[in-house]
């Protein structure tokens, strides 16, 4: 826009800004939270017309304001190469813009937020009189104030000037301070705010979201037999769970985990769609007060799922045991290993003989319940999306496709305007 003296109020950009600094014809101040390349730009050029010391520049010189795309560090860097004293005010959200006797207050954008206002927008600023351009700068800073004793038009103006007390605390920043922020920002750059602001267009919307069972499912468990009792053989009961290996619990029995794991399925594929293998599976955040409250009721099964294993898995352990043992003890007696032969008086082993050998081989290799039992533990975990995920390609269609039922043409296009300083 082009400034107007006539209007009080207008929207200023940076760029409007940084437009309003070129016109100066003696002197600048701008106080803001940072500074933006282009306003620096337009700073120096005062400076080669009219040198440094009439340009006065106060700022909240922290590398939070630089993260939030209030300014840059290079500018400030800039500023100060060119001779210009840049004070810092610690909290300064306000913005001022003085140049000669004219002036502006307005609202500097964070571009991490937003991408500053477009050229039909509400305005953000509001033309000071002369009157408050004068006492704004006499209050500023020692330096400001120096500049409008300079401006003063009349002697009664200028004791006026000299007699108002600063306001605003403020201090140098230092060769340290670049240094320190300059560091900081080198090891964490800033993300890039136009992608910023794609991310917090989808940030109401999706959350990733990432559910894990564990320590629940004991029938996977398996027992190795042991090699000197390993023989095929009959019960329709157990051949099924023989092989060189034993299933320690029956894969439809009361202690298998299965059930749990197909309700956290449902769960699963209900509430937290997969938006691809590499993308994970994400909730809609409107869904995600259902999706806790079956959690929660699943937790409840959880707890009583592990209660009735804790109180009954010894004595299933043990039944098995002596499944096994049944199932060999006549194998063991009609064709007994020579294990068993070298350990007994007699030359043919008895059942009993069998059965003591065999649960003495399997017990060494035979878990007890306290050994399989864990913590039965659902694992929930939340993510916001990233802007890393936002620049696959497929991220969009990918959303459209596990969320059919949702008009993402209003969201879409805020993503696109959101990005487009790219």
């Amino acid at each position: 826009m082009h400034v107007n003296d006539e209007t009080l109020f207008c929207t200023l950009a940076s760029a409007d800004v940084a437009n309003f600094i070129a016109s100066a014809d003696r002197s600048v101040c701008y106080v803001a939270p940072g500074v933006q390349e282009d306003v620096a730009k337009a700073l120096l050029a005062v400076v080669g017309w009219y040198g440094p010391e009439m340009v006065t520049v106060c700022l909240d010189f922290d590398e939070q304001v630089m993260r939030m795309g209030y300014g840059s560090y290079a500018a400030v860097a800039q500023l100060r190469n060119a001779g210009i004293e840049v004070r810092s005010a610690p909290g300064l959200r306000m913005a001022m813009v003085i140049v000669d006797h004219r002036g502006y207050l307005f609202t500097p954008t964070p571009l991490y937020l937003e991408a500053g206002p477009p050229p039909n927008a509400a305005p953000n600023a509001m033309r000071m009189s002369r009157e408050q351009v004068v006492e704004a700068l006499a209050r500023l800073s020692p330096a400001a104030k120096a500049i409008s004793v300079a401006q003063a038009t009349t002697p009664e103006e200028k004791r006026r000037i000299e007699a108002l007390p600063v306001d605003v605390w403020s201090e140098p920043v230092t060769d340290e301070d670049i240094a320190v922020v300059g560091i900081s920002l080198e090891e964490a750059p800033p993300v890039s705010f136009d992608l910023a602001r794609q991310v917090r267009v989808f940030e109401p919307y999706l959350q990733y979201v990432e559910l894990s069972l564990s320590g629940a499912a004991i029938q996977r468990h398996r027992l190795a037999i042991p090699p000197n009792i390993q023989r095929l053989g009959g019960s329709k009961d157990i051949e099924g769970r023989l092989r060189t290996t034993f299933e320690l619990i029956e894969k439809g029995g009361k202690f298998s985990s299965k059930p749990l794991e197909d309700d956290l399925y449902e769960i699963r594929k209900n509430f937290t769609p997969s938006l691809g293998k590499d993308h994970g599976r994400v909730v809609l955040k409107a869904a995600k007060p259902h999706l806790l409250q079956r959690l929660n009721e699943f937790r409840a099964r959880l707890e009583r799922h592990q209660a009735e294993v804790e109180a009954e898995l010894q004595q299933h352990l043990d039944a098995s045991l002596q499944q096994v043992v049944d199932y060999y003890v006549l194998l063991v007696v009609q064709n007994p290993p020579d294990a068993l032969l070298g350990q007994l008086l007699t030359g043919k082993p008895t059942a009993d003989d069998a059965r003591r050998w065999l649960a003495g081989e399997l017990n060494r290799t035979f878990p007890v319940a306290a050994s399989l039992i864990q913590e039965m533990r659902l694992d929930v975990r939340f993510k916001d999306v990233t802007y890393e995920t936002l620049t696959r390609k497929d991220f969009l269609e990918s959303v459209k496709k596990a969320f059919p039922n949702v008009d993402w043409d209003h969201p879409y296009s805020e993503f696109k305007a959101a990005g487009e300083g790219r």
